[in-house]
């Protein structure tokens, strides 16, 4: 599983350091290009309802390889898009199959951690960061040697379409129980998931400000070449990969609140030196502590759904839901608000959600009951001090295991539709 979660990271590294390639190359306007990354999200959102059910019909390791191999071949196409309209649509069928490969992976993920009866979602999560880090990496040297992203971006999807073929087949084929009905279409998040997901969505809003925008902001605000604007995303991922592999340990000695607290702060600095930056180096560093400051946010308010309300599959499925959009939507948010305005206005937006980090990290604590049902769900994770491992960005424990023994693709289906 980890292989399968780190080329699916990789294949969202090599997009990113793409995207000022694709801007210039067709001559799009911040706006337009904002517009053109709303697409992901809305095709995300049309699709990823069909994920539970596509996992019920053919069973999880068919669903997994079928849709990992799709949601690579999709990263050829936004380079070789001739215009404006084909991008949008090349993106909607990108995020189309990113957001179902996305819930699929978690939810065996999450499969795998219940049979080992220990933690591994936090290290699952980690590879995620460490394969995105990967492929940025080479994005930046690829960059650097010239190339261009219509040989690229081709290239890169057949190897790792090539590698999730081969990764799948280690995967558990766990199927739906005989006689199971099929997962709901839809169902709305709980109330208890509402303000923990708000947490997460502060996180978020950064994460995909950071992923998608970078480089952009590198080029456009600090004059940076274009192999530094490249880098900019790799020191991002970098300090992401790593203080999400840490993330644990800093848990456990500091416990949940403090740690988003002291994550908020640091997000917060890391955004205000991205708006003030006079030259790419300071955007860098900027960049390098926004990584930071949000890495562990996310897991951590996976596992305080869990601890709420009396239906904890539910609540985490609402918080993995209300995050998963806002990765999404938050390029598009930074790319219209830059036209609007300037691109130094839309981070301190950002800046400015890294701060509701720190005033809002008591809805973590643990006992915390948002509803007021007073159900406190504990974990039983290696962490200790009863918090279980989060799951990465876009599925968690709530999106549910497809184990056919009872644990089936409900919660899938309750997060995604």
């Amino acid at each position: 599983m980890g292989t399968v979660f780190a080329v699916h990271g990789a294949v969202t590294g090599c997009f990113a350091t793409r995207i000022p390639w694709i801007q210039e190359h067709l001559g799009l306007g911040t706006g337009q290009l904002g517009l053109a990354l709303a697409f992901p999200a809305i095709g995300a959102a049309v699709a990823m309802p069909m994920a539970g059910r596509i996992v019920h019909r053919w069973g999880a390791r068919a669903a997994l390889r079928t849709l990992l191999v799709l949601w690579c071949l999709a990263l050829a196409l936004p380079a070789l898009a001739p215009h404006l309209v084909v991008l949008c649509l090349a993106l909607a069928v990108f995020g189309a199959t990113a957001g179902m490969s996305d819930v699929v992976m978690n939810a065996q993920g999450v499969e795998v951690e219940e049979r080992y009866g220990r933690s591994i979602m936090s290290g699952l999560h980690g590879l995620w960061s460490v394969g995105a880090l990967v492929g940025s990496a080479v994005g930046v040297a690829v960059v650097h040697a010239g190339v261009d992203a219509r040989l690229h971006l081709p290239a890169a999807a057949l190897v790792l379409a090539v590698l999730a073929r081969f990764a799948v087949r280690g995967v558990l084929d766990v199927r739906a129980a005989p006689g199971e009905a099929a997962p709901p279409r839809f169902t709305l998040p709980p109330r208890s998931a509402l303000l923990i997901g708000a947490v997460g969505m502060c996180a978020v809003f950064g994460e995909g400000a950071g992923m998608d925008w970078s480089g952009v902001y590198l080029r456009e605000v600090t004059s940076s070449s274009e192999t530094v604007a490249a880098a900019g995303y790799t020191g991002f991922a970098c300090t992401m990969a790593i203080a999400r592999l840490l993330g644990d340990a800093v848990v456990r000695r500091m416990g949940a609140v403090r740690t988003v607290r002291v994550s908020g702060l640091l997000a917060a600095a890391g955004g205000a030196l991205v708006v003030v930056a006079p030259v790419p180096a300071v955007g860098v560093a900027g960049f390098a502590l926004l990584g930071v400051g949000i890495a562990v946010v996310v897991p951590l308010t996976f596992a305080a759904a869990g601890r709420s309300g009396a239906q904890p599959a539910r609540a985490i499925a609402g918080v993995a839901t209300i995050t998963y959009t806002t990765g999404l939507v938050a390029p598009a948010v930074i790319g219209l608000l830059g036209e609007l305005t300037s691109l130094r206005v839309s981070f301190a937006l950002v800046t400015g959600a890294a701060l509701i980090l720190f005033l809002g990290a008591g809805v973590l604590a643990p006992g915390r009951n948002p509803t007021g049902t007073g159900a406190v769900i504990t974990g039983t994770g290696a962490e200790g001090a009863g918090v279980p491992p989060a799951p990465p960005l876009g599925a968690g424990p709530g999106t549910g295991s497809v184990d056919g023994g009872g644990h089936a693709a409900h919660g899938l289906g309750e997060q995604r539709g």
